[in-house]
């Protein structure tokens, strides 16, 4: 057999294994691998910041607590001051971190979903509260809509490397606020078993909205033992003050069973202090209010230690998510979350640019590596924001479920093992063999396994370049967005969708 003979064949070996279907557990990468290789603060800076947490909520505390919020924490040992701020002692800090949720497991309404918090068990997904849609046809910004809300979800069910759905963009074509939080409930739920993120524009309607997941769940029965759907919650309004009526509704929550995200997020120089580590220590002392807040009022509820600080260009004071410092903020974070083994979250993958381009791309890929190896639980709004939280794009979450393939494919790391590490390989190649290793037992075996390709990525030489008609990235990513949302399924029976239809004013299709 010749050598062009011997490539050839090896090259219809490895396209025949690139177009079969892979088991869950031998793909490359996979939701819940386990990151920590990077990390920003020495186990000094660590202790450091956190007996700088402890100092601030005895010395500054929190204000602005709830009245049911405050009879819970001072119960439980937290003291009032004659100034109304609520003060917590190293001891009570230390004890209601004893009684927090370790390991927990947030589900999606499939069980293949479901999301292990424990260790440096790693996950993207989508968050945000966008105002706008980026229209990458006509490169404008219009406001969002409901239907744009439930289009998100369904894209995000059909990409493997994004792990969650959390509502992502504001429905503002829904103007009374209930219907916006019911909405905004079932446009993800209908669009996905993945786990869903909401939050609650009122305290009135997180009764309304459990009610809606009990039927979507089959039961308030089913729906306690898995809740599919956790409640984002900013319990405080940075720097040190509770958010009344965010607690007030979490407490509704908590009553409800719906796990928390505890979700502290100041900006760094404007209501976060400017220092990296001092901002890390205001959002650290923040969400340990939080965990002495669920913790008093119901030992072991499951928690998301949600440590959000975002960075400010200093030189204009704004939001600026794409930076190398926000990549550092949650990278420290993470490490803070693991100094006290709680699951924990933070913000990556945002981009301060206005389209996905060039600068959306590094800015996306910094801040998810560094969430990603330093084993960040839950990376939130890490696809498709744009416009330092203003803008949503679908096609970029398109474009971003391959940067975070690329991204988990660096936190599950090298495996260095017997086999991978025999020279027998490399004898049967060098000495008297073909002299490359293209269609070797060992490369076909690994090439699916120990490889990640991406979807939509161009690894085209300029000659096939060409001759494929010069294919254009985004172009791609539109073409990619049309057939996810023209194949898309109501993931509800069609009797229950249209219960609920008949029941609420629901604005998508």
């Amino acid at each position: 057999m010749s050598q062009s003979q011997r490539r050839s064949g090896g090259r219809a070996a490895r396209v025949a294994l690139r177009s079969a279907p892979l088991a869950e557990n031998v793909r490359p990468v996979r939701a819940g691998l386990s990151g920590g290789q990077y990390k920003p603060l020495s186990d000094a800076n660590v202790a450091r910041i956190h007996e700088s947490a402890l100092d601030a909520l005895e010395q500054i505390g929190l204000s602005q607590a709830p009245p049911s919020g405050v009879e819970v924490m001072t119960n439980a040992g937290a003291i009032q001051g004659d100034d109304g701020r609520l003060r917590f002692p190293r001891a009570l800090v230390e004890d209601m971190l004893a009684k927090a949720a370790r390991n927990i497991t947030l589900h999606g309404r499939e069980e293949k979903h479901d999301l292990y918090l424990s260790g440096s068990r790693v996950h993207f997904g989508t968050a945000g509260a966008a105002v706008h849609i980026v229209d990458v046809e006509t490169n404008t910004y219009r406001d969002s809509t409901a239907q744009d809300l439930h289009d998100a979800a369904k894209i995000t069910h059909a990409l493997d490397n994004v792990h969650f759905f959390q509502r992502a963009m504001v429905a503002r074509d829904v103007t009374d606020n209930l219907e916006m939080d019911l909405n905004t409930i079932y446009a993800c739920c209908s669009g996905t078993t993945k786990h869903v993120g909401t939050s609650f524009s009122d305290p009135a309607h997180v009764a309304p909205g459990i009610e809606m997941l009990h039927r979507l769940a089959g039961g308030e029965a089913a729906w306690r033992a898995r809740p599919f759907v956790s409640n984002s919650n900013c319990f405080v309004v940075p720097p040190m003050k509770f958010a009344e009526e965010s607690c007030i509704a979490m407490e509704s929550c908590i009553r409800a069973g719906m796990p928390i995200l505890l979700l502290s997020a100041g900006q760094a120089g404007a209501t976060a202090p400017a220092p990296i580590a001092l901002a890390i220590v205001q959002a650290v002392a923040e969400c340990l209010a939080g965990v002495v807040y669920v913790n008093a009022m119901a030992p072991g509820h499951p928690a998301v230690f949600g440590t959000w600080p975002f960075v400010s260009d200093l030189r204009t004071g704004a939001m600026s998510g794409g930076s190398a410092e926000q990549a550092l903020l949650t990278a420290g974070c993470s490490q803070m979350h693991k100094f006290y083994d709680l699951p924990g979250g933070a913000a990556a993958g945002i981009s301060d640019a206005k389209l996905p381009d060039m600068q959306a791309g590094w800015e996306q890929g910094i801040t998810n590596v560094l969430a990603g190896l330093s084993g960040l639980n839950m990376a939130y709004e890490a696809v498709g924001m744009h416009a330092s939280l203003l803008g949503f794009c679908l096609e970029s979450l398109v474009l971003g479920d391959d940067i975070l393939g690329q991204v988990m494919r660096t936190v599950r790391g090298i495996d260095v093992t017997e086999d991978n590490t025999s020279i027998e390989a490399m004898k049967a190649v060098c000495l008297g063999g073909p002299g490359h290793y293209l269609g070797s037992d060992q490369t076909l075996a690994l090439m699916q396994t120990e490889y990640i390709y991406p979807a939509l990525g161009n690894r085209m030489s300029p000659k096939e370049w060409n001759e494929a008609g010069r294919p254009i990235l985004l172009e791609q990513a539109i073409a990619r967005k049309n057939e996810i949302l023209a194949n898309a399924q109501i993931k509800f029976d069609p009797a229950l969708d249209a219960a609920i239809r008949a029941d609420y004013n629901i604005y998508f299709k």
